[in-house]
């Protein structure tokens, strides 16, 4: 079997899958990624990765609803043109799999119309229903609207050329459109249980040295950067009431000062983490509020192993992967009732549940969690469910090599 993977991240959310085919002499992939100042870590040697260089960026002309999809059309031409070398070179895929994200699908059903395409359908941009015009502190505009429909435009030439479709989640399935909904296919990532996993005697070091433990209170916020899509300035407004009302917790951050999702912050701030400390900052003991920026994957996993709780919030968005880690990290946590949220978190059963808005909430849940019992029985059922639904080598493996039609080994 030949299967082409192509992602401008590669391996990105095909890590685990890469690895599982890499162990099979019947499988033959190769794999297509943008070009980048670091290495496709993860990406198995013993497949062919072809890299390709950015794209030129739309002109200055160009209006600016389009300016996305003009980049997307390039990048596009530019894996047509690598997928054209491949097909005289004799290389005609069964399987394409690809995320349509940044336009690199646009063309390859009309390269390899006899391939089945699969398309990765992360998130469909809704007006309404979704992340734009969720929090009333950022606003949209009609402007926003406009530019929002436009900006599906490679997404829906996506969905209609592809033979299927996946989805990490239900929630995330029902975005796209009524009329596709027949193609989507909900399969998450995967998450490795095996090393996600609680460990009692696990230790993260602060940046001044001293060793957390599971003996210490320890409130934990984890994000890829700190913004508000993923709540962190609800968070950072419920912290002086928390520090407040406990004197022994600390609090870890994790999370750059990019902007992944929604606008950047206005003058004079720079990110929003200088933003919320300027809000909030004089109300906060700073020797116990930890700033520990990106973290190495095992130092986070360690920092989830002793969260005594551990919170997430986000928009109605893409469920991060970090939610799912702390479930089968066996962590406590308090999340915001938002729809991602709640396909997998239900109150008071496997975490606990807070309205994303409401930071006075947050604080006084918090506090109460902090100084409970630890809620052994949930943390227990948070992990079960990830075990359940989301284990990479037992759940989603085993669908991913039914899917393709290859015969499982174990």
């Amino acid at each position: 079997m030949r299967i082409l993977f192509i992602h401008q991240n590669l391996p990105a959310q095909f890590r685990h899958l890469l690895d599982t085919l890499a162990a099979r002499s019947d499988v033959q992939i190769v794999g297509i990624r943008e070009a980048k100042a670091y290495p496709a870590q993860g990406f198995p040697e013993r497949f062919s990765l072809i890299q390709y260089p950015r794209p030129q960026g739309p002109g200055k002309e160009t209006h600016h609803y389009i300016k996305g999809f003009e980049g997307q059309v390039r990048r596009g031409q530019s894996i047509a043109r690598i997928c054209l070398e491949l097909r005289r070179k004799g290389f005609i895929p069964d399987w394409v799999i690809a995320h349509p994200g940044w336009g690199e699908s646009l063309f390859l059903k009309d390269v390899f119309p006899e391939s089945r395409l699969v398309g990765y359908l992360e998130f469909y941009y809704r007006g309404r229903g979704g992340d734009v015009g969720f929090d009333p502190e950022f606003p949209s505009q009609l402007d926003d609207l406009f530019r929002l429909r436009i900006k599906n435009t490679h997404l829906l030439h996506d969905l209609a050329a592809c033979d299927e479709a996946l989805a990490p989640t239900r929630w995330q399935a029902r975005q796209a459109p009524e009329i596709f909904q027949s193609k989507i296919r909900v399969m998450h990532d995967g998450i490795r249980t095996d090393l996600v996993k609680p460990d009692p005697e696990a230790l993260f070091q602060l940046p001044d040295g001293r060793m957390l433990s599971r003996k210490d209170k320890v409130l934990t916020y984890v994000a890829r950067n700190l913004e508000p899509y993923r709540g962190f300035h609800i968070f950072m407004r419920a912290l002086p009431e928390i520090l407040a009302a406990d004197k022994s917790v600390r609090v870890v951050i994790v999370g750059g000062d990019e902007v992944s999702y929604g606008a950047a912050p206005k003058p004079p701030h720079r990110n929003y983490r200088e933003r919320m400390l300027a809000e909030v900052g004089d109300r906060l003991d700073h020797s116990r509020v930890h700033f520990v920026g990106k973290l190495p994957y095992q130092h986070y996993i360690a920092l989830l192993q002793i969260s005594s709780l551990h919170t997430y919030l986000t928009y109605p968005f893409v469920l991060s992967w970090s939610l799912l880690e702390s479930m089968s990290a066996g962590c406590q946590i308090l999340a915001s009732a938002t729809a991602p949220v709640e396909e997998v978190i239900r109150d008071g059963e496997n975490g606990f549940l807070t309205d994303f808005f409401d930071h006075q909430a947050l604080a006084a849940r918090a506090v109460e969690l902090l100084n409970g019992d630890g809620a052994p029985e949930v943390r227990a059922r948070a992990r079960a469910t990830v075990e359940a639904e989301f284990d990479y080598h037992n759940v989603i493996r085993k669908r991913w090599l039914g899917w393709l039609g290859l015969a499982d080994p174990s």
